[in-house]
């Protein structure tokens, strides 16, 4: 087969705008991909095309936004081009392109290059728990922790202090904006964020933001910067909607003219701005790269075409946009519906109702899903499922790695692999019993100051409560820190080590000695400890599987989710559920034009999950107080983003209240009439 059959070949299966994005040429591309609309096989067939037009794929730079994205689409690529026979190029294909998220870029380039920078290769990655220990540590040793007024908490203050980094804004302006009840203490704020960088650099830690800000910085270096651009020609970014400002640079100082870069996004879909991403990324990518070339994907595979009428309304009052309009050759299909509900519990009981008779009709469980803007809403709607035996999943909560059992066992390694770590040291020395906080930060002193030796700590006399564990730990560092250990007997000396401790700090040891144990599984995965800890911090688990147990008969479950964790997934039947005003909008975030554009898009993000039947309810009727507590309550309307210019596309319908109906009907004969109730009533003064 000749090149130009080979190329025709990838090209397969893609409609004309698809098949014009992926032979595109070397000049800046902008793929406005509506949603629904192919993206990610547009991606994998550009990629495919580029390795089949003789780029070598270890020249390819593919930029996601999670490892599992990027794994998938390099397995298509590689997929695809294998299936081609017979041709050189289906021998050389996805697994050697450079793909993964920004952070994990960063980590694999800053490792090779960092040197050239100062930056010590073998430095640690602190995720967001561990950056706002350490920013308590330098907190409560400036004294902040002890004034007479309200000091901002040290969550708050590492949010402040990532909004600065990542949108590239000083302080005073992000203070004003999204902090103003912390703006007395900006010249507080500014002495903690001076302390906290010097930390970090005398503890050769990073946070993930300082591994964006390290990344710009080598593509700047007037020596190092050329050496990273010339590893690749093409560079393509996935969800470039979700982007920062600092992450605009990174591509802008990658390829400065624009040659070879690719992005992909839809700014309908821009919904991470609390996150400092910036919809402005995907609307000035044209100003960016003046000879850029825009292709709008339009054709949606996902939903039907009275849906789409929907969204598109929608969204088609954006303030500004890229003009797009989402069409399906599956015209067929009801309306979506939007439904006005009397109270909560109105909207709970109508709810479950449509979603049995969906599984009722053929559709698990498990194909419908319940979306919501804020985790509290679905909160009685979770009650009465458990009270009718129905099954769900919600999406969201703490990560596997955030727990506090696999935390304990990362900072035993972490203190290994960088002995200036203060956070995961203090961790690790507290966990001894009679070792409290301050014990603990007079011992890193110490272990700092020795650069990293342990002869200190040999020398310090450890408290009676510690003694027995003080000699035993000083063992087990000395056998971590040698290299005669593969990764997986680390993990299971840390786990023996830690076992008398895990039982006596914590309740349910059971299964959380089940998660340690697969810690010491998967490390055999790993080539080291260093990339173990960094793959760890920079994609965590949300969990592990439990060792096998009863079997679970029932495998089919609701699908309960917020808005922004079902962003790229879809399911038969959505119910988006509290559409008022107050809840969509949020009233936390209607406080600049930007931010109610932003859950406009929410809104429509929502509204395009679903595939054949979509719902949208608005209880009227809300309590102040979701737990019950309180009988206090307000009258709700229904969102202002469905105006009655949206709602045509919508079949409106009421919920009546549960058994209302059957009250109305169920009349008895009595003695009393009105005349005689008024008469008595005036007996009372008359």
């Amino acid at each position: 087969m000749t090149d130009a059959g080979f190329k025709d070949e990838i090209l397969q299966g893609l409609n004309p705008q698809q098949r014009e994005a992926a032979c595109h040429g070397e000049g800046p591309l902008l793929i406005v991909a509506g949603a629904g609309t192919g993206k990610t096989a547009t991606l994998v067939h550009r990629v495919a095309y580029l390795i089949a037009g003789g780029i070598d794929p270890r020249r390819i730079l593919l930029l996601t936004f999670t490892r599992r994205a990027a794994a998938e689409m390099l397995r298509r690529v590689e997929g695809l081009l294998l299936q081609l026979e017979g041709t050189a190029q289906s021998k050389s294909g996805g697994n050697r392109v450079w793909g993964g998220t920004f952070h994990a870029i960063s980590t694999r380039l800053l490792r090779q290059y960092g040197k050239s920078i100062g930056l010590p290769p073998e430095f640690t990655i602190h995720d967001r728990t561990d950056s706002e220990d350490l920013l308590n540590v330098v907190r409560t040793e400036l004294g902040l922790a002890k004034t007479d007024k309200r000091f901002p908490r040290k969550g708050t203050c590492m949010s402040i202090y990532s909004r600065c980094v990542n949108a590239r804004q000083r302080l005073a302006p992000v203070l004003k904006q999204f902090f103003p009840w912390c703006q007395e203490w900006e010249d507080e704020l500014k002495r903690l964020f001076d302390a906290y960088v010097d930390r970090k650099e005398a503890g050769a830690v990073l946070d993930y933001d300082d591994l964006l800000l390290y990344w710009d910085a080598l593509l700047r270096d007037e020596e190092a910067g050329p050496r990273v651009r010339q590893r690749f020609d093409c560079v393509l970014v996935d969800e470039y909607q979700d982007t920062n400002s600092l992450q605009a640079s990174i591509l802008t100082n990658l390829s400065p003219g624009g040659k070879g870069v690719t992005v992909v996004g839809d700014d309908a879909q821009s919904i991470y701005g609390f996150r400092a991403a910036t919809v402005r990324n995907i609307f000035d990518f044209p100003k960016q790269f003046p000879n850029a070339t825009i292709i709008r994907l339009e054709q949606n595979y996902r939903s039907t075409q009275p849906i789409l009428a929907a969204t598109n309304a929608v969204i088609g009052l954006a303030k500004e946009r890229y003009e797009k309009d989402l069409w399906s050759d599956r015209d067929q299909g009801e309306k979506p519906s939007l439904v006005t509900c009397e109270s909560e519990e109105d909207q709970t009981e109508y709810v479950i109702r449509t979603i049995l008779e969906h599984r009722e009709a053929g559709i698990d469980l498990r194909r419908q899903a319940v979306l919501f803007r804020a985790s509290h809403h679905s909160i009685m709607l979770e009650a009465e499922l458990a009270r009718r035996n129905i099954p769900f999943h919600k999406y969201g909560g703490l990560k596997f790695v955030e727990t506090a059992h696999v935390k304990d066992l990362m900072a035993f390694l972490r203190l290994a692999e960088n002995p200036r770590d203060i956070v995961s040291g203090s961790r690790l020395l507290v966990l001894l019993p009679g070792v409290g906080p301050s014990r603990a930060r007079e011992l890193m002193e110490m272990l700092l100051g020795s650069g990293g030796s342990l002869r200190p700590w040999r020398e310090w006399k450890a408290p009676g409560a510690a003694a027995g564990y003080w000699p035993k730990l000083l063992e087990l560092l000395d056998r971590l820190r040698s290299s005669d250990l593969d990764l997986p007997a680390q993990v299971n000396l840390v786990r023996r080590f830690y076992a008398p401790i895990l039982l006596e700090k914590y309740d349910n040891p059971v299964p959380r000695n089940r998660d340690l144990e697969q810690i010491e599984q998967i490390a055999s995965r790993y080539r080291d400890r260093q990339t173990m800890l960094a793959e760890l911090t920079l994609d965590p688990p949300s969990s592990t599987q439990d060792l096998a147990g009863p079997p679970l008969l029932d495998d089919d479950y609701l699908v309960l989710s917020t808005i922004h964790s079902a962003k790229g997934l879809e399911w038969e039947a959505v119910y988006v559920i509290h559409a008022a005003d107050g809840n969509i909008p949020s009233d936390m975030a209607t406080g600049t034009p930007e931010e109610i554009e932003e859950e406009r898009r929410l809104l429509y993000v929502a509204l395009t999950r679903a595939k054949n039947w979509l719902y949208v309810t608005c209880p009227l009727r809300y309590y102040y107080s979701p737990g019950r507590t309180s009988d206090a309550y307000g009258f709700a309307q229904v969102t202002r983003f469905l105006p009655q210019a949206v709602r045509c596309h919508f079949r409106e319908t009421v919920s009546s209240p549960s058994g209302e109906d059957e009250l109305l009907s169920d009349q008895v004969e009595t003695n009393l009439s009105s005349e005689s109730i008024r008469r008595r009533t005036k007996d009372l003064w008359s």
